[in-house]
């Protein structure tokens, strides 16, 4: 009887766990800049293979594109998840993917568009706070990198506050991820040599 339903929750489990990093993985920066004949993103500008960098190209359309792809990829499989566990790893495993991209020998973005997209579909909320902190700084001080903190940390206290144990667990996972893989930039901030966006 055990077996019987300890099998299939293992296989789900995996299933979940493989799908989403498998999602979470696939280069829309790359795949897109491509279709729209713009530079490939790590090629130019930090060379990192998302939407701010593609930003960078000037071409309004492939950001807009990158952005909403690598934000959805983050959130679907959240929202069809059918528990809090499932949701969790759904969210992580996407972002890791982002991140850790077995499509670019493990090397990928910085997780942010991803992560808004899991924080939105872990709680709602949560996701509108984080994007609206990135937004205030970032129209502040120009600076993605700065923003994408701030709105990692907002989302953060909100998913701690609001959402089950698990779910605040694997945000402060997320979170802490994509913060550490902005370390350079963290270092340029504080030697003032951060690149900015022009106004």
């Amino acid at each position: 009887m055990c077996d019987a339903v300890i099998k299939p929750y293992f296989l789900m489990t995996a299933t979940v766990i493989v799908a989403a990093y498998f999602l979470g993985a696939v280069p829309f920066a790359v795949v897109i800049a491509r279709v729209f004949g713009v530079p490939d993103p790590r090629h130019y500008g930090s060379g990192n293979p998302g939407a701010t960098n593609v930003a960078r190209s000037g071409n309004k359309a492939a950001t807009v594109l990158t952005l909403l792809a690598d934000f959805g990829k983050g959130a679907v499989l959240v929202v069809l998840a059918d528990s809090s566990i499932m949701a969790a790893l759904a969210g992580g495993m996407a972002v890791v993917g982002h991140v850790f991209s077995i499509f670019l020998r493990f090397k990928g973005g910085k997780g942010v568009a991803t992560a808004l997209g899991v924080f939105c579909a872990w709680y709602w909320l949560a996701g509108i706070v984080s994007l609206v902190a990135w937004a205030l700084v970032f129209v502040l001080c120009r600076t993605s990198a700065l923003a994408s903190i701030a709105a990692m940390l907002t989302g953060v206290v909100m998913l701690i506050m609001w959402t089950p144990l698990i779910i605040a667990w694997a945000g402060c996972g997320v979170a802490a991820l994509v913060i550490v893989r902005h370390w350079r930039n963290i270092a340029d901030l504080l030697r003032g040599r951060e690149r900015s966006f022009s106004r």
